[in-house]
């Protein structure tokens, strides 16, 4: 095995606390008279940007609801580049120890910029090598994989995932799935299962 590539919200880092600030004043914004959870947000996590809106607010126009996560998606993005989301237990310490035997990557369904906030924030760039998502490619998560690996000349890796979703798009792309199982989404099918970012050590390390 020569990479490791990672889902990034419920795998890397929990970001809600910003997320639901945000989404709850955009609506606030466009005379939504509604508010948010994080549960509400947790049940969206790993959807792209288009299915977003249809899953949170079914009862509004598609116009509405395209609206509504587009200027939440901006907004964000701006929010996480200046506060960082939560960092889940070892990312840091751990990216950096992988990134010595392994090639690293980032393929998320979020927006274009979202990734880029993560790494200015948190300045784990250093540890990446490419990222991708569906915000620049208009691709789904599976195919976007299949481009990481493309592009890099990977040879042999593992997609390191929350949802089913991460499952799904893992196995279209022809590589083993490793749930972690501490973030967003419940999974039954996997290739490996780790409960906190650490035991990533003991698989690969």
């Amino acid at each position: 095995m020569d990479s490791i590539i990672f889902d990034l919200d419920g795998t890397l880092w929990n970001p809600l606390e910003v997320s639901v600030a945000v989404w709850n004043k955009v609506l606030a914004d466009n005379g939504v008279d509604e508010q948010l959870t994080k549960d509400d947000l947790r049940g969206i996590m790993g959807l792209q940007a288009d299915q977003v809106g249809e899953k949170l607010f079914p009862h509004l126009s598609k116009e509405k609801c395209e609206k509504l996560t587009e200027e939440s998606s901006e907004l964000e993005c701006v929010h996480l580049r200046q506060q960082g989301g939560e960092l889940y237990a070892g990312v840091e310490d751990v990216s950096e120890r992988l990134s010595q035997k392994y090639k690293l990557y980032i393929v998320s369904n979020c927006q274009e910029g979202y990734i880029e906030s993560f790494y200015e924030y948190h300045a784990l760039d250093k540890h990446f090598t490419d990222f991708e998502n569906p915000g620049r490619t208009g691709l789904s998560k599976g195919k976007n994989i299949q481009l990481i690996m493309e592009r890099n000349d990977v040879a042999k890796a593992v997609y390191v995932g929350d949802t089913k979703g991460d499952h799904e798009a893992a196995k279209m792309a022809g590589l083993p799935f490793v749930y972690a199982a501490y973030g967003f989404g419940d999974v039954d099918e996997y290739d490996y299962v780790i409960e906190e970012f650490g035991e990533l050590l003991k698989l690969f390390g």
